[in-house]
């Protein structure tokens, strides 16, 4: 039976596709705004609705990649993002699976332990103790040890594996795995979903990271990340109307828009890779049968 449309259907799909028309320039605009800002010819910009660039310059980014040392807080800040959520996935997700194990020892004292973890910290004084003590002021390793476990990525892997069949872990073990074959070859591939969410998760926080070098690394120039030593920039020139960039004087403004784009157009690059499992790994396993 074929469903015959009424005016007023009509009108809700036209409101509905104006509303989300709408609500995609009110989201999408002010990114635009600052690409187009950054790449603008300085005068007359101030106060004007770029919806195109007026002119093309680039010279804020110029003035930017003068600094000798952006490069290698480029690398510093790939690195970390890279190794450190793969660390904390392997880590955090043998955990998870050796916690979701039916009638384990201490099971639930060790998920309420891991969980209150996420509520209590020691604070900031106490941290910056620790490091100094394991010798990890000034040293890459200050990246990636603390971030190895997530006790919030944790209960989503856990939420995950309780949803697939126990039987399939016991399948395993009659085939004579053990427990580490069981999680590689079985569990993570299924896992796939929850694993891309948390991976992604674990990227964008260590790309956007920067109070750790503030505290542990501020010494040691060479461990300076991205996001640090742009906003180092990015105060230094806070209170400066124009920068000399050789012969050419930059708008302060277009130097700070160009900053932006560039710590957030990395992150625009990973997430449509990894956006397709974000839904997915977050909802799959939070609705028991």
């Amino acid at each position: 039976m074929k469903y015959k449309r009424k005016l007023s259907d009509h009108i809700f799909d036209l409101c509905n596709g104006l509303f989300l028309v709408m609500l995609f320039v009110i989201m999408v605009y002010p990114f635009l705004y600052v690409i187009n800002y950054s790449i603008s010819v300085p005068v007359g910009l101030r106060g004007a609705l770029l919806l195109l660039p007026k002119g093309f310059d680039l010279s804020a980014y110029k003035t930017l990649f003068q600094d000798n040392n952006i490069l290698g807080a480029f690398f510093i800040s790939i690195a970390r993002s890279t190794i450190t959520p793969i660390l904390m996935l392997s880590v955090t997700g043998m955990a998870a699976y050796a916690l979701a194990t039916q009638n384990l020892a201490f099971g639930r004292f060790l998920k309420t332990f891991c969980t209150l973890t996420m509520y209590v910290s020691a604070g900031t004084i106490a941290s910056y103790i620790f490091m100094k003590q394991y010798h990890l002021m000034n040293n890459f390793l200050v990246y990636v040890i603390p971030y190895l476990f997530n006790a919030y990525n944790m209960i989503l892997i856990i939420s995950y594996i309780e949803s697939i069949p126990y039987s399939l872990r016991e399948a395993v073990y009659v085939d004579g795995g053990n427990d580490l074959q069981a999680y590689w070859r079985v569990f993570f591939p299924i896992c796939k979903p929850v694993n891309a969410a948390i991976l992604m998760f674990g990227i964008v926080s260590q790309w956007n990271s920067f109070m750790d070098t503030q505290l542990y690394c501020a010494m040691e120039e060479k461990l300076y990340t991205l996001q640090y030593l742009l906003y180092n920039m990015l105060a230094s020139i806070s209170n400066i109307e124009a920068l000399k960039s050789g012969a050419v004087e930059v708008n302060a403004q277009s130097v700070k828009m160009a900053i932006t784009v560039i710590t957030v157009f990395p992150v625009m690059c990973v997430y449509p890779f990894l956006q397709k499992y974000f839904t997915s790994g977050i909802m799959i396993g939070s609705v028991k049968e």
